[in-house]
């Protein structure tokens, strides 16, 4: 599947050796020079909280992320720009592995490079890769981790330790990555090369990935498995991620773009029929298993997008074919232009859709948060933080020491617990995923300052209930939070421990 050895290589193959590099640096260098100018997503916000509460898991994911989140954030304080040069680098290594994995299929130089090029204007890939998210790197782990099954699946030997240690750490990340493992796995043993399960490396590559996997299995197992509950609801319920089944497929042609398309569907292909691939074949079975499982499951369409890179990597060469049948210079019949356009419409898209590029005040009313929410998702909260910290100051004096937050989301909890020094805030507590387990408030807690309950909720718990403000991000922009009722409570019913597993809620 890889090319014969060569001597070096003339002017301009060098050049175009290099621009899968010099592609995942300028993704990295774009995604860091805009990532500042909307402004923290929610989910940020809650792995910030994470971090300061280092475990080996949590309800809702394994700790790498938050990991992450805490060492950037004791390296650069409460940068946002700082928070998101991880990813920024995460996505442009991803669009390297994906020429790597080219390179692996045999693809030439042509291919490295468009394989690089689709990846780096996929719509996924960029969305991703604009914030922190166990999603950007679960996606550079399958596109690691397919590079090296790849090499494994062909070579054999040590080669798979690499591919453990890469699967180990990715558990860490996203559970996710089992799905991937069991699916080739599956693939293998359906149309080979069954010769690999009698190679001794790979089963020392297994033992290494349950061995650096095995802190967040311990505490998952110690906690009741969490993360199975937390599927089922998304399974059943769903989250904000979610989408009906019957959307599944059309978001699988949306992932990259539907401009290339045709490209990943060629790599398919080629897995499938190219007797060149037949040892990267069990990709192909892999697609197809974790496609049908994840649309019976009601699993959410971007669970599949870290099999996009290697379909991508396999289907860079038959395209170009493709593109040189028809001729190049004055004799085209259009399909090097037709390439071109896709690739450039797919940017174009990506970059308008995914990235903060619009003014803020020109979302409402235009199709960007219809289409990524991350855009509603990451503008409003000085504002919202604003509004909270004005009703805390409005409590009386001798009333603010002992008064906390109570929010309905983590969110809402980790924005206040993020800046709170810097506006004179109490703690936040939330009944929300995680941030129910590093609750309740003191018992001493006097006034609660509530965000985002009904009022009938509220009463429940707290003799007075008063409304003291609604959110506003001051531009219109219909989010989760806009319009959100802000709430002074006191008089409160019951102790803590009684009210506390009544707002204990997963999503």
């Amino acid at each position: 599947m890889t090319a014969a050895p060569r001597g070096p290589l003339p002017t301009g193959e060098r050049a175009l050796a290099a621009l899968p590099a010099l592609i995942g640096l300028a993704v990295t260098a774009v995604l860091a020079a805009v990532s500042g100018r909307y402004g923290y997503d929610r989910d940020e916000f809650y792995y910030l909280a994470s971090g300061r509460h280092p475990a080996f898991g949590y309800l809702d994911q394994p700790p790498l992320t938050p990991l992450v989140a805490r060492a950037e954030y004791e390296l650069f304080g409460d940068s946002v720009l700082a928070l998101r040069l991880a990813p920024s680098l995460a996505t442009g290594l991803t669009v390297l592995v994906t020429a790597l994995i080219a390179k692996e299929l045999g693809g030439g130089l042509g291919a490295r490079a468009l394989a690089a090029g689709a990846v780096a204007v996929g719509a996924f890939p960029i969305g991703t890769g604009h914030m922190l998210s166990t999603s950007t790197f679960d996606l550079l782990a399958w596109t690691v981790l397919s590079w090296l099954l790849v090499r494994a699946l062909r070579d054999g030997g040590r080669v798979w330790l690499a591919a453990g240690a890469v699967a180990g750490l990715a558990g860490e990340n996203k559970a996710l990555v089992a799905a991937l493992l069991a699916a080739v796995a599956a693939g293998v043993l359906t149309v080979g090369p069954r010769t690999v399960f009698r190679d001794r490396w790979l089963w020392f590559g297994v033992l290494l990935a349950v061995a650096l996997w095995a802190p967040n299995l311990a505490w998952q197992a110690l906690h009741g498995w969490p993360q199975l509950s937390m599927a089922t609801q998304i399974a059943t319920i769903g989250n904000g991620g979610s989408e009906p089944r019957w959307l599944f497929p059309v978001f699988q042609l949306l992932l990259i773009g539907l401009p290339l398309v045709p490209v990943w569907l060629a790599g398919l292909w080629a897995l499938v029929r190219d007797p060149a691939l037949h040892r990267a074949r069990a990709f192909a079975v892999a697609y197809g298993l974790l496609f049908v499982a994840l649309l019976a499951v009601g699993g959410k369409p971007y669970y599949l997008a870290g099999m996009y890179p290697v379909l991508l990597a396999a289907g860079a060469e038959p395209t170009l074919r493709w593109v040189r049948q028809g001729g190049l210079g004055p004799r085209s019949d259009g399909r090097p232009w037709a390439l071109g356009g896709a690739l450039a419409v797919t940017g174009a898209v990506t970059a308008v859709l995914m990235l903060p590029l619009v003014p803020a005040r020109l979302l409402p009313g235009s199709p960007i948060v219809a289409v990524s929410p991350i855009a509603g998702d990451t503008v409003g909260w000085p504002e919202y933080l604003d509004t909270v910290s004005a009703v805390y100051r409005s409590l009386p004096a001798d009333e603010r020491a002992g008064a906390v937050v109570l929010t309905r989301n983590y969110g809402e909890a980790g924005a206040v617990d993020l800046f709170r020094r810097r506006l004179d805030l109490p703690p936040a507590y939330s009944g929300h995923n995680s941030y129910a387990d590093w609750g309740p408030p003191p018992e001493s807690a006097g006034p609660v300052v509530a965000v985002g309950f009904d009022a009938a909720v509220l009463r429940q718990w707290f003799g007075t209930v008063e409304l003291a403000a609604r959110l506003d991000n001051g531009i219109g922009l219909a989010t989760l939070e806009q319009g959100q009722p802000v709430w002074v409570c006191a008089d409160r019913l019951a102790p803590w421990s009684a009210i506390w597993p009544q707002l204990r809620r997963i999503s």
